[in-house]
């Protein structure tokens, strides 16, 4: 329970104190137009009221990230629970406010845009492929998931398949249509669902009825019986979307371009970051207090095939009938909509590459059939191979965004210290994985020679900066605040 209390409290001190931070080293200017003013369309860059982008963003982000990602990486041990809340503050709260920044103030371009901006145009090209693969990437995993979820409680007539039409139906409409049109109305009943689920969960366990068996006494080591699991730099891809997801960055100037202010930022941006981390605790905390322990955890993971029985039992148990069927709405919510709005980002990263105009309804179909094409081609693939992919591609999206932020707060003569340690960090996450994990997944060469590469291409990340840093400070005029 001590290690649930310190990283609530980290998460919620964090908000207000380092979220401040970041905002002064940002430096926002609550006079300047934001892109639904000054682009207004109808159709992308529409001016939302701020709880409903709160909640549009929130949900985004959200997914099953930080409900079975945290299911599934608490087993790193009382780590997971460090990771969650620190990973939060200091990398993925600072990502996601920074990057969507960047967008406001790019009259809301998307991520490959603003990341060659700074980065250059090879890298830029880079970024819009994969981009564009993440996003179809997380369209096609995130119909799975759900539409097995709701078969498993429905008749047998309303069978997988069934469900798969149904929610690729909604993708379709959901990624043409104007974005307060649909998302914009029902985003505010799933985020109830998702919130009370959160709120109701959190409140068992403040209550102590289910002591939270965290284990800190017995160190910060792995909890998983193998050798296979070493925390660096397993852990920091597993739990990705509760501490800090690339994916977001992608998902931030969706709304960046509904924003009416930019004070608004912060409580949207970094606080719908914060808002996951503590949806990631409160399920991490869950499942080893349900279970009794990380080897009971195990077992019933290994015995129930997956976390979603886990999601289904807690909720069920925890909040009786009612509140666990508003828990499981939340959950089979979270996943489609971020699946949608995923879809609905690939089609603006298209758009903003092709220079293709959206306000007409033929031009994104133009721009959306060769995805929803692609997306609907990946859902033929196993699961499990298209989450490990998923799951590395995001933290490589992050670690490139967390370098173009670098570059463009040094461009401004900003603290960009802010977004270099996390940037640092993130590339030696993503570049020791790729090495260590086994084939067919990573090249599989065992730690000591993924480390020693890891930290060569860091090393030299970080002298190529140096070197190129008075250049960057004097290749564009200070930004007028």
């Amino acid at each position: 329970m001590t290690t649930f209390l310190l990283a609530l409290a980290v998460l919620i001190g964090g908000y207000f104190i380092y979220g401040t931070v970041a905002e002064r080293v940002f430096g926002i200017d609550p006079a300047r137009p934001t892109p639904c003013q000054s682009k207004a369309d109808g159709v992308d860059f529409v001016e939302i009221p701020t709880w409903k982008v709160f909640l549009i963003q929130f949900l985004n982000i959200a997914g099953l990230g930080p409900i079975f990602g945290a299911i599934m990486g608490v087993m790193f041990g009382p780590a997971a629970f460090l990771w969650i809340s620190l990973g939060t503050i200091f990398g993925g709260a600072v990502h996601d406010f920074i990057s969507a920044m960047m967008s406001l103030r790019a009259d809301g371009a998307s991520l490959p845009e603003l990341v060659g901006r700074e980065l250059g145009s090879a890298i830029k090209a880079i970024m819009r492929i994969v981009s564009v693969i993440l996003l179809v990437l997380v369209g096609a995993v995130f119909v799975l998931t759900p539409a097995n979820l709701i078969a498993g409680m429905t008749p047998d007539w309303a069978n997988v398949n069934f469900w798969i039409a149904i929610i690729f139906i909604y993708y379709i409409l959901a990624t043409l249509l104007p974005v307060d049109k649909l998302i914009g109305r029902f985003y505010p009943i799933f985020g109830f669902a998702l919130l009370f689920m959160a709120g109701g969960l959190m409140v068992v366990l403040l209550s102590g009825a289910y002591p939270i068996p965290d284990g800190i006494t017995d160190g910060l080591g792995s909890r998983f019986a193998d050798n296979g699991h070493p925390i660096f730099p397993m852990m920091f891809v597993s739990i990705a979307c509760g501490a800090i997801s690339g994916f977001h960055a992608t998902q931030s100037p969706m709304m960046a371009r509904c924003l009416k202010n930019e004070r608004l930022a912060r409580p949207v941006f970094y606080g719908a970051m914060v808002a996951e981390g503590i949806v990631a605790l409160i399920w991490a905390a869950a499942a080893i207090a349900f279970t009794g322990g990380y080897s009971q955890l195990a077992d019933y993971l290994s015995s129930h095939a997956g976390a979603g029985a886990l999601v289904n039992d807690i909720s069920m148990a925890w909040l009786g009938t009612f509140g666990g069927i508003l828990a499981i709405l939340g959950v089979v919510a979270a996943p489609i909509t971020t699946g949608d709005t995923a879809l609905r980002s690939a089609r603006l990263t298209v758009a903003d590459m092709l220079h293709l105009d959206q306000t007409k309804f033929y031009k994104r179909v133009l721009a959306a059939l060769p995805l929803f094409a692609a997306s609907f081609a990946l859902m033929l693939i196993d699961f499990n191979i298209l989450w490990r992919y998923f799951a590395w591609t995001n933290q490589l999206l992050a670690a490139f965004t967390l370098w173009a932020a670098t570059v463009y707060l040094a461009r401004k003569r900003k603290a960009f210290v802010i977004c270099l340690v996390p940037a640092i960090f993130m590339t030696m996450v993503v570049t020791t994985y790729i090495f260590y994990a086994p084939s067919p997944e990573g090249f599989g060469l065992g730690m000591t020679p993924a480390l020693t590469i890891a930290t060569t291409f860091d090393v030299f990340l970080i002298a190529l900066f140096a070197l190129n840093l008075k250049k960057i400070r004097n290749s564009l005029p200070l930004e007028q605040a």
